[in-house]
C-alpha cells in the first residue's frame, strides 16, 4: 500500500512537492522492477531508495536552465547518488513518470471529490425528508404552474448527486491508468512488467495501449464529469437564487451575525453562495472543453495538451471540491420558509387549480375543448380582477355550473390531496437509499 495523503485541502495533491514525490516513487518503482528481474544489483537498488532524494527549489532552479522539468527533477536527484544513478529513468521516457503521476492526482483527487459528494448527497436526503410534505408553488416559464412539495425539489437534486456519482465513479476508473512503456508505447527498451509493477505499486491499472502518452479521452472524460457535477451544482444554486427573491421568498441561505450584504445599504441579504457556485460552473464547463481539444494530437504525441492541462486539471479539481463544499454548507443551513410558501400558492387567488376544474369537468362530460374554454375565460378575469378569485367566479358562471354543482366546485380547491402522491415518489428514490 503506498502512502496516503488524508489532509483535507484537495491543493496538498497539486502542489510541486506532492508532484515530485509521486514522480520519485514512479522511479524507484520502476527500479525495483527491474531489481526483481536481476537487472539492478540489489546493493544499488538500497542506495537509491536510501539517498534518492530532490529538493523541489533546487529542481525548479535547474529547471530554469533545462527548461524540461522531468530533466530537472532528474539531475536533482542523480546529484545526491554515485554511479547506481544510471539505474534511474532507465528505458523511459518523460511522459512515462508525467502522465502515470498526473492518472494518480487526478484518481486522488477525485476520491477526495467523491467524498465530498456523498456528503451532499446525505444533506440532500435529509432535507428531502425534512420537507415531504411542504406545500411549495411549482413554477414552469417562471410563472405559477401547480403546488408541488420542497422535499420533492430536495429529492429531485438528491437523485441528480446520485447520477453525478456513478459518473465520477466511471470517470475516476477510467484516469486510474498508467504507462511504462517508452517513447512510443512499444515497451522497446522496458518489459510490460515493469509498467505491470509500477502500476500495481500505484494503484493504478496498465493503459492497455499508449503512444509516447495515456490517450487524453480518459481526462476528457474526468473533466466532463466535474463539469456535468458543476452543472447540477449550479442548477440547484440557481433555483436558490430565484427562491430567496425578496417578492418570493420561501428559502434564504443562512445570514451569520456579523455578515454584512452590502457597502452602501445595510438591510441586503444577498444569495452570495449560490452566486459563486453559479460563476464557478462556468470555469468548469470552460476547462472541459479545453479538455476535449486535447484529446487529437499528432501522431504518437505532441505537447499542445502539455501547457493546457497544467491549468485546467488542477484548477477543475480544486474548484469542484470547493463548490461541493458550499453547497454542502448550503443545503445543510438553507432557511425554508412554509409560511410564504403558502403565502405565494393563494397569490393567484386559485388559478393554481384551474387543471383540476378542467378535469373534472371533463369527468362530468365535458369535451376537452369545452372545458378548456370554460376554465380560461374565468382564468384570464382573475388575472385581470385583483378582487376576484377562480372559485368565487367559477361559482358565478353558468356554463361551469351546467357541469359542477357548488360542492363539487368547492371540493376542487381543497389542498389535501396535493401531495396524494409524494410518497410513492419517495420510494422510488429517497427511501430506497441504502444507508
Amino acid at each position: 500500500m503506498i502512502e496516503r495523503y488524508t489532509l483535507p485541502e484537495i491543493g496538498r495533491i497539486w502542489t510541486d512537492d506532492f508532484k515530485f514525490e509521486t514522480w520519485l516513487k514512479i522511479e524507484i518503482f520502476a527500479c525495483e522492477a527491474r531489481t526483481l528481474s536481476g537487472e539492478i544489483p540489489e546493493a544499488d537498488l538500497e542506495l537509491i531508495k536510501g539517498k534518492a532524494v530532490f529538493n523541489t527549489q533546487r529542481v525548479l532552479e535547474i529547471e530554469e536552465t533545462t527548461k524540461h522539468d522531468v530533466i530537472a527533477f532528474l539531475t536533482n536527484v542523480s546529484e545526491n547518488l554515485g554511479n547506481e544513478s544510471r539505474h534511474i529513468h532507465y528505458g523511459m521516457t518523460s511522459s512515462d513518470v508525467l502522465d502515470t503521476a498526473l492518472s494518480y492526482q487526478m484518481k486522488m483527487s477525485g476520491e477526495l471529490i467523491r467524498k465530498k459528494l456523498h456528503e451532499l448527497i446525505e444533506v440532500l436526503e435529509k432535507r428531502a425528508q425534512e420537507h415531504k410534505y411542504t406545500l411549495c408553488i411549482g413554477r414552469t416559464h417562471g410563472i405559477h404552474a401547480e403546488p408541488t412539495s420542497m422535499g420533492l425539489k430536495f429529492a429531485l437534486w438528491f437523485e441528480e448527486a446520485k447520477r453525478n456519482l456513478k459518473r465520477l465513479d466511471a470517470a475516476i476508473d477510467s484516469i486510474s491508468v498508467g504507462k511504462i512503456s517508452g517513447a512510443v508505447g512499444n515497451f522497446e527498451h522496458l518489459p510490460p512488467s515493469v509498467e505491470d509493477y509500477v502500476c500495481s505499486k500505484m494503484e493504478l491499472k496498465p493503459a492497455p495501449v499508449s503512444t509516447q502518452v495515456i490517450q487524453r479521452d480518459r481526462h476528457a472524460e474526468y473533466l466532463s464529469s466535474l463539469a456535468t457535477l458543476g452543472a447540477s451544482l449550479e442548477k440547484i444554486a440557481v433555483e436558490i437564487r430565484h427562491l430567496q427573491k425578496t417578492e418570493v421568498l420561501e428559502a434564504e441561505e443562512y445570514f451569520s451575525k456579523g455578515q454584512k450584504g452590502s457597502s452602501a445599504m445595510p438591510h441586503k441579504r444577498n444569495p452570495i453562495v449560490s452566486e459563486r457556485i453559479a460563476g464557478l460552473a462556468r470555469l468548469l464547463r470552460a476547462n472541459a472543453h479545453a479538455g476535449f481539444e486535447n484529446v487529437a494530437l499528432w501522431h504518437e504525441r505532441d505537447i499542445s495538451h502539455s501547457s493546457v492541462e497544467r491549468v485546467i486539471i488542477p484548477d477543475s479539481c480544486i474548484i469542484a471540491y470547493y463548490m461541493l463544499n458550499l453547497s454542502v454548507n448550503l443545503i445543510k443551513n438553507l432557511l425554508i420558509y412554509p409560511e410564504n410558501m403558502s403565502r405565494n400558492i393563494d397569490l393567484t387567488r386559485g388559478l393554481v387549480y384551474s387543471q383540476k376544474v378542467l378535469l373534472a369537468l371533463t369527468k362530468k362530460g365535458a369535451t376537452r375543448e369545452k372545458a378548456y374554454s370554460l376554465v380560461q375565460e374565468p382564468a384570464m378575469q382573475v388575472w385581470a380582477d385583483q378582487s376576484k378569485s377562480l372559485k368565487e367566479i367559477l361559482l358565478e358562471s353558468p356554463g361551469v355550473k351546467d357541469f359542477l354543482n357548488d360542492g363539487e366546485i368547492e371540493e376542487i380547491f381543497n389542498s389535501d390531496e396535493l401531495l396524494k402522491n409524494i410518497d410513492a415518489i419517495f420510494k422510488r428514490t429517497v427511501e430506497l437509499q441504502e444507508h
